[in-house]
């Protein structure tokens, strides 16, 4: 079987399920494991993806406006891989390839047409019934079921550590600096499993706006800050925007120091198998003193 991922998670989930090897290509987004990266890309943005998050923002927001797709698939690459599955998502549109998108670029295929596997993951329900949805696509189904056990198992053990603790702190997830938004779909179910009180967003829907006088107000104990396609070293660089916000240095979280940086690219808003990680971070940040550093570490930073 030959497999075109073309979002990350859906990436990840393929090899989860030990099935790798069926991969023939991937988005411009898709870079772990780091191997994929060999792999022939064969989408790319329409927006130059770099710069402040103003301007990303602004750049992203004039294509949407002009009613166009954010990204570009090279249906000439995409056809001569010949591939049997093509991953993509329904999810969001400006964060990664939609399906939209790939249905245009096989909309000129005279040959063998790939069947379109997409993924729509709201809530982490979704996420379990959409690796299962591809390791069905792939013939592996038996392995899905591993793999999802899996991780709820260890899911279950952080949240049964984290529950037995007397705090809970409450947390604000920033998932954009400019302007503000706040972190939704499956990340209020993992801040609950990490024994903290979600402020802002709701589990099961999207991502929303966020009006700073509303943090202001809420005062929260513990600020996460993981912008979506950001490493750690970019969200610091943007961190002074966030810190020049009127009321800052007198937010609970600001002067108690926990205030965070996680990679937002890597972990919290792929929907695949590091969501366990993601969790684990998640547990550390709300509970330093019950939860040592997970693996990989490097991937979160605290500011003092």
């Amino acid at each position: 079987m030959r497999v075109v991922s073309l979002i990350a998670s859906g990436t990840e989930i393929v090899h989860a399920l030990g099935a790798g090897h069926s991969l023939v290509g991937r988005s411009h987004e898709c870079d772990y494991p780091p191997h994929v990266q060999r792999l022939p890309a064969v989408t790319e943005p329409k927006f130059r993806p770099d710069g402040k998050s103003y301007e990303i923002h602004d750049r992203v927001k004039a294509i949407v406006q002009e009613g166009l797709s954010v990204y570009r698939v090279d249906a000439e690459r995409l056809g001569a891989l010949r591939p049997d599955v093509v991953i993509t998502q329904m999810q969001c549109e400006v964060c990664a390839v939609s399906e939209r998108d790939v249905e245009t670029a096989l909309r000129d295929f005279t040959h063998h047409r790939p069947r379109v596997l997409s993924l729509r993951p709201d809530s982490l329900a979704d996420v379990w019934n959409d690796i299962m949805s591809v390791a069905i696509a792939l013939g592996v189904e038996a392995d899905g079921g591993r793999l999802v056990a899996g991780m709820k198992w260890r899911m279950a053990q952080v949240a049964k550590r984290m529950h037995a603790t007397a705090l809970r702190p409450t947390i604000a997830s920033i998932e954009w600096i400019d302007p503000l938004m706040t972190s939704g779909n499956w990340m209020p179910e993992l801040i609950e499993m990490a024994g903290g009180i979600n402020l802002f967003g709701e589990a099961g829907h999207h991502s929303p706006w966020l009006a700073w006088e509303d943090v202001r107000l809420a005062d929260p104990e513990v600020i996460l800050v993981s912008p979506c396609g950001f490493d750690v070293a970019t969200t610091l660089r943007e961190m002074s925007s966030l810190a020049a916000r009127p009321g800052w240095d007198d937010l609970r979280a600001v002067r108690g120091h926990r205030v965070f940086v996680a990679d937002g690219n890597q972990y919290f808003h792929r929907p695949g198998p590091r969501l366990v990680e993601s969790l684990e971070i998640l547990a550390h940040v709300l509970h330093p003193e019950a939860t040592p550093p997970p693996l990989g570490v490097g991937s979160l930073a605290g500011l003092g």
